[in-house]
């Protein structure tokens, strides 16, 4: 192999193995793939001597005894077989390189993946050994070529280890920047009983991540009864909307179902269903509620009207939201819209003027109310429908009105973008093809 060739790789090595205590799964299988790849098309090194059974020298004969890391690695990645199976004889000894082992253990070579394997379990299970301290670096490998054709079997050592091994590497691995550990060692946390109620509910309430968050969420919900309300309350207060839903759905089973009538006024339309089901459990109806939290004036919450037409009726409620379209808070305003489109109620020629609403939200709400309408309404930044060629004799007054109240939206109707001549040219021609339309 060309000098200038090793000195890359041995560059390239040092980096990923500068890169930190825990391991970057991508940086190790990309290092993997960099060094077969410069070894098969920058000339492959001479064949090893260095058999376990055999005199310990590097193949090109400039260094007895033991391997360097840099050599090593080189060694455990190249495309010739018998040498990284030779490799792996060394690797146990130098824990650095043991992600490049875990790598080895999805080989397409069966004896390299046999002898990886059984280096990697006396690494992570054998007597003296400590996983704790490899698993921050060998975990983030191992999943991610768990991916592999053969990657099963160095992940299921690795779940053996953190189900029956030390409760130190499982915490360990609850802090991981890659977020594949972190959900398995979350998983097998809450599978062994290792976090309390309250750990799991502060972390359903502050984890970045959603599988995370649902996976501890649900281990409070299955212990509602025996860990107290101090947790079930934490998950109420949470910033996320389905945490909070989850803390709704507990109170039935914690026998605080009255607890649940404020969240049905609340922001998310997912906790304001779930308010809906534990006060039915119950045998309260929350129909007359909402009727009275919008009969309640300035003390009625923003979003009862939005919840009034969740569970409403058209005939009776919809003129009520008709009526805090023209509340002097934006917030009402808004969820007075969705309600209309919830209840199918929307006039557009009465909802319109809301497009010039000074609140983005009350703009935003009617906007999605009108998009069926979205033809008749030249407004900009009203969303469209999907363009459809339109007739020829569909060409008319691009003020054609829009439809009375209660009518169905009329497609087809509104003049297209294109001037009259060349509409009236396309109509000569026979189709539409010869002219662009212009933008």
């Amino acid at each position: 192999m060309h000098t200038s060739a090793f000195d890359e790789i041995r560059h390239r090595v040092a980096q990923v193995l500068a890169g930190g205590g825990e391991g970057d799964a991508d940086a190790w299988t990309a290092l993997d793939e960099d060094i077969r790849s410069a070894l098969r098309y920058g000339g492959l090194p001479p064949a090893p001597t260095w058999l376990p059974d055999g005199p310990t020298r590097f193949p090109d004969g400039d260094g007895a005894g033991w391997p360097g890391v840099e050599r090593l690695a080189v060694a455990l990645c190249g495309p010739d077989g018998r040498i990284r199976e030779a490799a792996l004889a060394y690797a146990g000894d130098t824990p650095a390189l043991l992600p490049l082992v875990a790598i080895r253990c999805a080989d397409w070579a069966g004896p390299v993946r046999e002898r990886a394997r059984a280096v990697l379990r006396a690494e992570l299970s054998g007597p003296g050994s400590r996983p704790s301290e490899a698993l921050g670096a060998l975990a983030p490998v191992i999943l991610r070529a768990a991916g592999r054709r053969h990657g099963d079997a160095a992940r299921e050592l690795l779940v053996q280890v953190l189900r029956e091994g030390p409760e130190t590497g499982v915490t360990a691995l609850r802090a991981s920047r890659d977020r594949r550990v972190r959900r398995l060692a979350h998983r097998i946390a809450v599978d062994r009983g290792l976090l309390s109620p309250a750990q799991l509910a502060a972390t359903a309430v502050a984890d970045p991540d959603v599988v995370v968050q649902d996976l501890c969420a649900d281990a409070v919900l299955a212990a509602v009864g025996t860990a107290g309300g101090a947790p079930l309350t934490r998950l109420l207060g949470a910033r996320q909307g389905r945490i909070r839903a989850a803390g709704v759905t507990g109170l039935r089973k914690a026998g605080r179902a009255e607890e649940a009538e404020p969240f049905l006024y609340d922001r998310s339309a997912l906790v304001r269903a779930c308010a809906r089901w534990v006060l039915r459990q119950t045998g309260t109806e929350p129909l007359p509620l909402y009727r009275a939290a919008c009969a309640a004036g300035d003390a009625m919450p923003d979003h009862a009207p939005t919840g009034l037409a969740e569970c409403g009726d058209r005939a009776t409620d919809a003129p009520v939201l008709w009526e805090f379209t023209g509340d002097e808070r934006p917030r009402v305003r808004a969820a007075a819209v969705a309600g209309l489109r919830v209840l199918d109620a929307v006039r557009p020629g009465r909802l319109a003027p809301l497009l010039d609403d000074s609140s983005p939200r009350v703009v935003r709400e009617t906007r999605k109310a009108l998009r069926p309408w979205a033809d008749h309404f030249p407004v900009a930044g009203l969303p469209r429908p999907a363009a459809v060629a339109p007739s020829p004799r569909g060409e008319g007054d691009a003020t054609t009105p829009p439809p009375e109240a209660g009518e169905a939206p009329r497609r087809g109707t509104a003049a297209p973008e294109v001037p009259r001549a060349r509409g009236r040219m396309r109509r000569m021609l026979g189709f539409r093809g010869v002219f662009p339309r212009s933008h």
